[in-house]
């Protein structure tokens, strides 16, 4: 419209031709987008007829209507030009004016169109998994949830407490019934199925008892994860205030402790409306974007120490020093270190414990070492594993990356961490289980973390099956600008990162929220052997500053590698070149570091009766799992194998699970139907190798 009106004014050839580029430039996104935006909301089965009724709006009337909408237009002209004998008469500039007017009308059957498919996005299928149908909600989650710092201390909250909903400008009257934790208020699991808003609380509670004995000397009150905002109270007491949805916390209560004992969290979750970690949540859910979850969603729980006690470990493994470093935190002093219940080593709270002939961890060998650490008062037990993630050269002389000093293919799985059920929150362990013995059986090795944080025990199952993690480092700032998160880059421009805006993170309190999440974020899960990169920023989502930011996690964590912006915007950064590719011909460029295809893929297939909806987002669609697995086995065959030949390090296929309207899973979304079969993929995978 822009353009057309311009056309209208202008008078200079130049002018014409600026005018014109921005009018059929702006007719060609608008077209390209309109195409996605049909295709993602066709019938399924019924692509044929809904193309052909298409072509009728889109070609055939408008072809009729145009030539009367323009010649009623050139009716008012006074110039007129003599061809061949005929005199007819010349179109005025009044003609763009009128195309514009008609092109700004289409606006109206938009704005319909968006209000009617948000109310349609609202109805989904509920969908549960195995795990979810068997749950037992008197014994919800009962493990150990810290498996690296375990105590035999440990009271599990989990199991329903009293909720409630209030808007904002409202008092909390009485409570709505029953939820049950920890999962979400909008999961099926939670029995609640009900929308938190960003203007309004959520409420829980419930009455707590301590054992007599169980008290000795400290007493922690233990949240896995809250999302958002969160204000703890115990027995009327604030103890606790904690903001971001991503990151465990706890609180030291003793002296707030009664026979009996009340137990209040108050939870804000602002979702996208401001510019806290959020992942992939949205409030206007579509496409690659999801349903937003809300308050409490890991493990709740209860363990008491002593006075003097252990607060945590810090274990680094120096695979070319034959040793392993430990660190103690907490007010002890000489600390007990017995490693495998055989090697028992006395000293500081700082201690390099040596290690010849050590036993390596790899997935093929997913050897785990035991560690208990005691002190006078305190006891704990942990694990171990020895690797090395690095960078080298291989015989041709080709960056690539290593796996205990040699060249290791990563073979990769996206996993967004999203269950039909439970939304971020697994049914079970075994559920988690499930997914990564999946992922093992069909031959890939690593699994990419993508924009979450899992509950350690999602970790502790990757250490000991043996999968190589890349963990993403969840993202945040203000509403994404599409130029910068998708029309740039699909054309294969890079910004510089410096520019604050342009990614959203123009607030100077946002990036340091941010800098604060990464620093907690490696301190949680730095003890992980399987984690081996860490990814700061994806496709530009409030990305900044990101090789500053690749400085800042080296400092912090050496021993991994680091994938400092992955897809796009490449700062040229020290570790990776990474790229997503789903719609080109899968070629790297060599560089001076080694190539990496950290997304690609997306093959979609759609298993109605386990769709979340009647949408269909993916990057190619297919009818059948036979045609689905002939097209990855000729993906992998004609594009993948030969790039690997010139120096493809790593490919993580995009994903693991279908995801609401994304169906380009492995799996369905509920996790009951695999697409592929798992033996082709398998051989697929193990004939890749470097």
């Amino acid at each position: 419209v822009i353009g057309l009106v311009m056309m209208f004014f202008v008078r200079t050839p130049n002018g014409v031709m600026i005018a014109g580029l921005i009018m059929m430039a702006g007719n060609l996104v608008v077209t390209a987008l309109t195409n996605a935006y049909v295709r993602n909301y066709t019938p399924l089965n019924k692509a044929g007829q809904f193309q052909g009724i298409r072509m009728i709006f889109g070609v055939m009337l408008p072809m009729i209507i145009g030539p009367y909408i323009g010649a009623f237009v050139i009716q008012g002209s006074n110039s007129t030009y003599t061809e061949m004998g005929v005199v007819k008469q010349v179109p005025t500039p009044g003609i763009w004016l009128a195309a514009a007017i008609v092109a700004a009308l289409t606006i109206i059957p938009f704005i319909y169109l968006n209000k009617n498919l948000k109310k349609k996005k609202l109805i989904h299928y509920d969908l549960l998994t195995d795990e979810g149908e068997k749950l037992n909600y008197e014994n919800i989650l009962p493990e150990y949830p810290r498996p690296q710092l375990v105590r035999n201390s440990f009271i599990n909250l989990n199991g329903y407490w009293d909720y409630a909903i209030v808007p904002q400008g409202e008092e909390l009257q009485q409570y709505d019934g029953m939820i049950a934790v920890p999962f979400s208020p909008e999961t099926i699991l939670s029995t609640v199925q009900r929308e938190v808003k960003p203007t309004d609380t959520l409420y829980y509670h419930r009455l707590f008892y301590l054992p007599e004995g169980f008290n000795e000397g400290l007493v922690f009150l233990h949240f896995g994860a809250v999302d958002q905002i969160a204000e703890v109270y115990v027995n009327g007491q604030l103890v606790k205030e904690h903001t971001g949805g991503y990151l465990p916390f706890s609180c030291e209560i003793s002296k707030y402790l009664k026979e009996q004992n009340e137990l209040v969290v108050k939870v804000r979750d602002l979702t996208d409306t401001s510019f806290y970690s959020r992942g992939k949540q949205s409030s206007t859910r579509g496409g690659i974007w999801y349903t937003p979850q809300s308050g409490i969603w890991q493990t709740v729980w209860i363990e008491s120490t002593p006075v003097e006690y252990i607060e945590s470990l810090k274990i680094t493994p120096d695979y070319d020093n034959e040793a392993v470093h430990i660190e103690v935190k907490g007010n002890v002093q000489d600390c007990t270190y017995i490693i495998n219940n055989e090697l028992t080593f006395t000293g500081s709270s700082s201690i390099t414990i040596p290690l010849p002939d050590f036993h390596k961890w790899s997935p093929e060998d997913p050897y785990l070492y035991s560690l208990t650490v005691k002190t006078t008062e305190d006891c704990v037990e942990s694990y171990f594993g020895m690797r090395k993630f690095s960078i080298q050269n291989d015989s041709q002389g080709i960056p690539r990356l290593c796996l205990n000093d040699k060249p290791y293919l990563y073979k990769g799985v996206l996993d967004q961490g999203y269950w039909s059920d439970g939304l971020y929150t697994a049914a079970s362990d075994e559920a988690m289980i499930k997914d990564i013995k999946l992922i093992k059986d069909m031959g890939f090795n690593t699994i990419r973390k993508h924009i979450k944080i899992e509950p350690l025990r999602w970790y502790y199952h990757c250490d000991r099956l043996g999968v190589v993690v890349w963990q993403d480092i969840v993202n945040g700032g203000t509403v994404y600008d599409f130029m910068t998160i998708a029309a740039l880059p699909f054309i294969g421009i890079s910004l510089k990162d410096s520019k604050y805006k342009k990614f959203s993170r123009d607030s100077e309190k946002s990036r340091n929220n941010y800098l604060y999440e990464l620093k907690e974020t490696i301190d949680l899960l730095y003890n992980t052997p399987s984690i081996g990169l860490w990814v700061p920023f994806n496709e530009g989502w409030g990305q900044f500053d990101s090789l500053k930011v690749y400085d800042i996690i080296h400092d912090l964590d050496s021993t991994r590698l680091i994938d400092h912006a992955s897809g796009w915007h490449d700062q040229k950064g020290k570790d990776l070149n990474s790229k997503h590719i789903y719609f080109n011909k899968i070629k790297i460029k060599q560089d001076e570091r080694p190539s990496c295809l950290t997304e690609y893929g997306g093959y979609s297939l759609v298993i109605p009766e386990h769709s979340y909806n009647n949408a269909a987002y993916g990057y190619k669609l297919f009818n059948t799992s036979e045609e689905l697995t002939e097209a990855f086995k000729q993906l992998h065959e004609e594009e993948i194998k030969p790039q690997i030949e010139k120096g493809l390090s790593a490919l993580i296929y995009t994903q693991l699970s279908d995801v609401e309207d994304e169906v380009n899973g492995l799996i369905t979304f509920d996790r009951k139907v695999v697409k592929y079969e798992i033996s082709v993929v398998k051989e697929i995978m193990d004939n890749l190798k470097i």
